[in-house]
């Protein structure tokens, strides 16, 4: 993956029904799930839902096929490999970032020196 394809992916994350349609597909794994179940799991109309699995999509983080009548959508696990691979590339400068890992979700606040 380079800088534009990990931008891409990003920008298609960067928005909230958008992530939760792919975490969604990403827990249902490679068997993924008809646009009708997604819609419904997230309470997206269907015209809506269509317009963010496109734009995820396009940015090569979900796949389609047609089964049936449904169009079955999943996540793309090469490309989030790869978006994850491309983000921790260089990570901790080489060393063991294991450790980091149990501080915690970041919040946007800093902590202040006792």
């Amino acid at each position: 993956m380079n800088a534009t394809q990990a931008i891409a992916a990003l920008s298609a994350l960067a928005q909230e029904h958008r992530l939760a349609a792919f975490r969604l597909l990403v827990e249902a794994g490679r068997d993924g799930l008809p646009a009708g179940q997604i819609a419904e799991r997230l309470a997206i109309p269907n015209s809506s839902l269509s317009f963010h699995l496109t734009q995820l999509s396009e940015a090569g983080l979900v796949q389609q096929r047609r089964d049936g009548r449904s169009l079955v959508y999943s996540a793309n696990f090469a490309a989030m490999n790869g978006l994850t691979a491309f983000l921790t590339e260089n990570c901790c400068g080489g060393e063991s970032c294991a450790g980091d890992a149990a501080i915690g979700p970041v919040t946007g606040e800093e902590e202040t020196a006792a």
